[in-house]
């Protein structure tokens, strides 16, 4: 199978229009919100709550909770992320907190604190999940088991 090489995966990120840019050397004190994409060059101390791509590159930090569509760490983050797409931890990446993602890539040299929970993809039912057993199958089983007893 092909993959894209990490530099075909850094030129997607540079083509990728970004809505929000927060600085390096700026700290954004509050909860963000976008529904355009961001990117976190600087600090922000509160959560970030985007409905596209949240990047955060390896000057970037995040102290509170991310939720977006999909998000790539190269930076540090102190708090929980839940990603309804896919979550990229780079080589650079730090995450002390918990990941909830349909998708998760995490890179050589990345550190991950926390549980990971990964979610099925829409109209994919989740891992381990069985259905209740219909009325005829629970007939069934019970016939099967009265006819199965041996005989006195």
């Amino acid at each position: 199978m092909l993959r894209k090489s990490k530099n075909e995966s850094y030129m997607d990120d540079a083509k990728t229009k970004v809505g929000t840019l927060i600085g390096a050397g700026t700290v954004f004190d509050g909860d963000l919100s976008s529904s355009e994409t961001v990117r976190i060059d600087g600090v922000v101390n509160g959560n970030c709550t985007c409905e596209k791509k949240l990047i955060l590159s390896s000057e970037g930090q995040v102290k509170g909770n991310i939720n977006a569509q999909s998000v790539i760490i190269s930076g540090k983050v102190d708090g929980d992320i839940v990603v309804s797409g896919k979550l990229e931890l780079l080589s650079t990446g730090k995450i002390e907190g918990n990941i909830t993602a349909s998708s998760l890539v995490i890179d050589d040299g990345a550190c991950f604190d926390g549980r990971c929970t990964m979610t099925a993809s829409l109209g994919q039912q989740t891992v381990g999940y069985l259905p209740d057993k219909s009325e005829e199958q629970k007939q069934d089983e019970k016939e099967e088991k009265i006819y199965s007893k041996p005989h006195k």
